[in-house]
């Protein structure tokens, strides 16, 4: 198992859940269930010799219930100007083989709908953020604003995907899926944060 891999850059996703998510402070979604698009936009990392810096990486995941009671369905999308190289490395990384905090992630998946090579496009502005996964789905949140102007931030939250760094509030302007499953909402809450993952 690869143990020389790191990668680092920032992330942001959305969901189904009411402002503020619930799930962050280990308690059930707002609808009973989570469906999600999360998106991580490398800005350094490798495997070995393989660099991953400039690709993205996106999923979609479905939660019955509880996030920590696992039994998610998900599929990942991995950038299609990766390599094959770097998308072995991607795979491999996402779908918690070589451990780090993703591999806790994966432990909570009970079915992988599949991993596809598609355009993953993320704009990660310092108050809009968006994704495009091919024609699969989409997702567009801005910063909420707070009482001094600054962000709304939550800061050492139970469940995190990007754990050591506070994640700033957002609300969505659309999140919009349709492949695997279809859902499309808008004014829920969305979640964004620098990430970095390593092995253990």
């Amino acid at each position: 198992m690869p143990d020389n891999w790191k990668v680092k850059g920032q992330y942001f996703e959305s969901c189904t859940c009411d402002l503020v998510c619930p799930c962050i402070f280990l308690k059930p979604p707002t609808q009973t269930f989570c469906k999600a698009l999360v998106g991580w936009k490398i800005e350094e990392g490798h495997m070995d010799n393989t660099d991953l810096a400039g690709l993205n990486v996106g999923l979609w995941i479905h939660a019955p219930g509880l996030l920590t009671d696992g039994n998610w369905k998900a599929a990942l999308y991995i950038d299609e100007r990766a390599s094959d190289d770097q998308k072995s490395a991607l795979e491999q990384i996402w779908g918690g083989k070589v451990g780090g905090h993703l591999a806790v992630v994966a432990s909570l998946i009970g079915e992988v709908a599949g991993v596809y090579s598609t355009k993953v496009e993320i704009n990660y502005g310092a108050k809009e953020k968006s994704m495009k996964i091919g024609s699969h789905g989409e997702v567009k949140v801005k910063a909420l604003e707070g009482a001094d102007g600054k962000e709304v931030t939550v800061s050492n939250m139970p469940l995190a995907v990007a754990p050591g760094f506070d994640i700033v509030v957002h609300e969505s302007d659309h999140v919009k899926y349709d492949h695997v499953e279809s859902f499309d909402c808008s004014g829920t809450v969305g979640l964004a944060s620098p990430f970095s993952y390593q092995p253990d």
